[in-house]
């Protein structure tokens, strides 16, 4: 588009203030309109579009957040160019809360408005640039294949191959959301035993007084309740993989009689007198550190050891950069696929680059979670940057957290308080590991909370 196709709409109660921005961004090469009166104004963008709107923050009889409204129930996907003498910067920050692209401070240079024009016309151009997703044949879920630009997944798919390859205990270690589930089921796609079951429970979900009958059965009358033979998981898993996430929560009355069955290959259903024979092929899975766990007595050191054959630390997200845009799209071809969409759903190129920037101390889980929320409540087919605000309640920029802290009046103590407890959300209440994400020690969060 050439700079005399773009369509600038000026508005003004000074009509000294719109001749002049009109001669300056004529002179510049744009197709200009210009208004002193609001009605009037409104009556030009409803009736055609308008690539950006400069606008007087304060109008008479229609100021700030009353204007923004009036524009955007005319044409909700207007961008506003919001001028402010210095007294208003309040309002013209309320109004940018509320659908603004910018706002210029009286007085400025006219090379401050070329400029701002410039980044809304290239705000512009890139909400209407899309990454396409779209759909294919195949009905897989993309979250069991891998995605390996980065060097550390590189690195653990090339551990996970030497994995697979043999029947050795693994233990897979890393924050909560990377993934680890995902590299289970990889390495059990890809193992001898791929054929057999691939059995997968979360320890930390099972009551712990039935986590013994959850993992090794249940003869008939073993109990009140046992009204016929139950297989718990090992039987279930015979010939293939058995993989318990959350592993550190496994209750330590159950821990040796994990690792005699690890040791013999046997397993005793509750109320049984005789051992039968499996073949399981067991990964576990933890975010906690065992070691530590060890040390404080509350994980036997003899399991540790027995589970730790195999070690794969699964990276966080921050560290796989390079995978995020592949990721981004297979997330996205999944969720599609899960909530019915029948319309293809693509990213805007800003979405795609503040993914990249954020840190997701969630990780994958965290990143999916929100993509899926902002494509449930997309009302239209590429995703925009304000969809993934309103679906993660995450701000999008520095700018705008700056923003919101500045007119709710926030201390540095409340932005601190603030950024802990979304921290401790996204781990799951996980202290230890939101005191790692925060850098501090877990003494120093506990006076933090309070």
């Amino acid at each position: 588009m050439t700079l005399e196709q773009v369509r600038l709409l000026v508005i003004d109660d000074d009509p000294g203030v719109v001749d002049y921005l009109f001669d300056m961004l004529h002179q510049k090469g744009y197709s200009v309109a210009g208004f002193t009166q609001t009605d009037a104004a409104l009556s030009a963008i409803e009736k055609e579009p308008f690539d950006l709107v400069i606008s007087d923050v304060a109008m008479p009889g229609m100021r700030g957040l009353e204007l923004m409204a009036a524009i955007h129930a005319k044409r909700p996907e207007q961008l506003v160019l919001l001028i402010t003498a210095f007294g208003s910067i309040d309002l013209a920050m309320q109004s940018m809360r509320a659908g603004a692209c910018d706002f210029l401070t009286k007085p400025f240079r006219i090379e401050e408005l070329y400029s701002a024009v410039a980044r809304a016309l290239e705000d512009r151009q890139m909400r209407r640039t899309a990454v396409k997703i779209g759909y294919t044949d195949d009905k897989k879920d993309d979250t069991s294949v891998f995605i390996t630009h980065s060097a550390s997944m590189q690195q653990l798919i090339n551990m996970a191959k030497r994995a697979a390859a043999v029947n050795s205990t693994v233990l897979l270690t890393g924050e909560s959301g990377t993934g680890k589930s995902a590299v289970a089921r990889w390495i059990h796609d890809n193992s001898p035993n791929h054929l057999g079951p691939f059995i997968a429970v979360n320890c930390a979900a099972l009551p712990h007084s039935l986590v013994e009958s959850e993992l090794f059965g249940v003869r008939k009358g073993a109990f009140t309740d046992a009204g016929t033979d139950r297989p718990g998981l090992f039987l279930q898993a015979n010939s293939g993989t058995l993989f318990l996430d959350e592993i550190a929560e496994l209750p330590l009355e159950t821990q040796p009689k994990l690792l005699q069955a690890l040791e013999t290959g046997k397993i005793r259903a509750l109320g049984d007198t005789k051992e039968t024979e499996v073949n399981v092929r067991l990964i576990a899975a933890t975010h906690q550190p065992l070691a530590q766990r060890v040390n404080d007595k509350l994980f036997r050191a003899d399991l540790y050891h027995r589970l730790n054959v195999i070690n794969l630390e699964v990276p966080p997200l921050r560290e796989r950069k390079d995978d995020i845009d592949e990721l981004v799209k297979a997330l996205i071809r999944t969720i599609c696929l899960r909530v019915g969409k029948q319309r293809p759903i693509n990213i805007s190129v800003e979405v795609i680059r503040w993914i990249r920037a954020y840190h997701w101390p969630g990780n994958v889980r965290e990143l999916a979670n929100t993509l899926e929320r902002a494509i449930v409540l997309a009302e239209h087919d590429t995703l925009l940057i304000e969809d993934l605000a309103q679906a993660s309640k995450i701000p999008v920029d520095d700018k705008s957290f700056l923003e919101l802290a500045t007119m709710q009046g926030w201390t540095l103590e409340d932005i601190q308080q603030a950024y802990i407890r979304h921290v401790l959300e996204v781990t799951g209440g996980n202290k230890i590991q939101a005191a790692r994400i925060l850098g501090l020690d877990r003494s120093t969060l506990y006076r933090k909370l309070g």
